[in-house]
């Protein structure tokens, strides 16, 4: 693998230009620069770290993501996916959920006409794919380690200003800022934010099992939040535990063996006893969406763009969604030969996605609310809902397709 670290050969004072500058170098700041670098654009990402390279051998990280279909679709795209299938993954082909004494509604890839539902990766395997190809490109140019210091608007000529920390200085046309939930480019451009604390937390909890690979995803509902496994390669699996943030953060202070004591008492007796805890994280949740997604010379994608509750894990494939979004309108504007950085290029990615993005987060957040509680009557409302939902029908097959991004 290559040496991503980056020595500036700017020894003029003068500003080295690209078309495009991406803050952010993760996933979704990477599958840009991808996407934009093969319409011939010159990009240059900014990163303050490389992923670690990888070893089959290594632990498996915490930070896993389910990769749907259509983002599948855009990684092969990319030029990614096939490098990234020979590194650790695990196909999944069912989903179920169900409550405490309530009703068990499944999905599967055949209702859909699909070979799988998606994968679940590692997400620094992820990012470590879509740097290899990055690498290949010469169009496109990994500043890391690098932060930024400053960013200033250049008078009369549409272009914005970067100032590193080792004192080197870029211009672009276009600004994505694609680094993170408290995002520094859309500090600086005054972008407002709307959203909430949801007062829980999840723990994410990777665990060796007798039992073989898994195929299904599920999730049990409790008043206290959802009880979750998401297969990962070999006997290995990622548990997630939604709770009280002071139960959680009560559940971070124990030892493996007491925390999988906890989990046998608290997980659904679907889970396989026999297991021990390998690795643990935690994290608040929070929901947040950025007012809008674009200024002039300047755009937001992904977590800098919206933060979702990570019940149907859907915030690195709705990131993917903007990434593929974005690099669709800049490609019909080159291509009709309009000004493909201007704002109103930037005003139709939004209208795409602003939207469907809001859907999205308000499905989510009425989903958990609906299930993380024991009101009698709206119980017995969710009960009918799953029992319906689990007829095989059009509208079943038509909300499955919606979450795997296939319409």
């Amino acid at each position: 693998m290559q040496d991503a670290s980056f020595t500036s050969t700017n020894t003029s004072g003068n500003a080295n230009h690209y078309d495009v500058v991406v803050v952010g170098g993760g996933m979704v700041g990477a599958a840009a620069a991808i996407g934009l670098g093969q319409l011939g654009l010159s990009v240059a990402v900014i990163e303050s770290r490389q992923p670690q390279p990888y070893d089959p051998l290594q632990p498996l990280d915490v930070r896993v993501s389910a990769i749907s279909v259509a983002s599948e679709q855009l990684l092969t795209r990319l030029g990614v996916m096939d490098e990234l299938l020979t590194m650790r993954h695990a196909p999944y082909t069912g989903l179920e959920t169900w409550e405490l004494d309530g009703c068990l509604t499944a999905f599967s890839a055949e209702q859909v006409d699909q070979s799988h539902l998606g994968y679940f990766f590692e997400n620094r395997v992820i990012q470590l794919s879509l740097w290899q190809q990055i690498y290949k490109m010469d169009n496109i140019t990994l500043l890391c380690p690098a932060k930024v210091m400053q960013f200033s608007r250049l008078r009369d000529s549409h272009q914005v200003g970067i100032l590193l920390d080792n004192g080197d200085t870029l211009t672009t046309t276009l600004l994505i800022g694609a680094d993170g939930a408290n995002s520094q480019v859309r500090q600086w451009a005054g972008i407002g934010l709307t959203g909430w604390d949801y007062a829980q937390s999840a723990m994410l909890i990777n665990i060796n099992t007798q039992t073989p690979q898994q195929s299904i995803t599920w999730q049990q509902f409790t008043p206290a939040g959802p009880r979750s496994l998401l297969p990962l390669p070999g006997n290995h699996a990622s548990l997630v535990w939604y709770d009280d943030a002071n139960r959680i953060k009560q559940l971070s202070q124990l030892s493996d063996l007491q925390l999988a004591e906890q989990i046998r008492l608290h997980f659904p007796s679907r889970l396989d006893p026999n297991f021990t805890v390998e690795n643990r994280g935690s994290f608040p949740l929070t929901r947040r969406h950025a007012q809008q997604y674009y200024q002039d010379n300047l755009v937001i994608i992904g977590d800098a763009a919206h933060t979702i509750n990570p019940l149907a894990g859907q915030g690195v494939n709705i990131g993917f969604k903007d990434v593929d979004v974005l690099v669709a309108q800049i490609a019909n504007a080159i291509g009709n030969g309009k000004t493909w950085w201007h704002a109103s290029v930037l005003k139709h990615y939004q209208q795409a996605r602003y939207y469907d993005n809001q859907l999205m987060m308000t499905a989510m957040d009425a989903f958990y609310a609906g299930f993380s509680n024991n009101l009698l009557p709206l119980k017995l409302l969710r009960n009918g809902a799953l029992k319906l939902a689990n007829i095989d029908s059009p509208l079943k097959r038509k909300v499955l397709k919606y979450a795997l991004g296939l319409n």
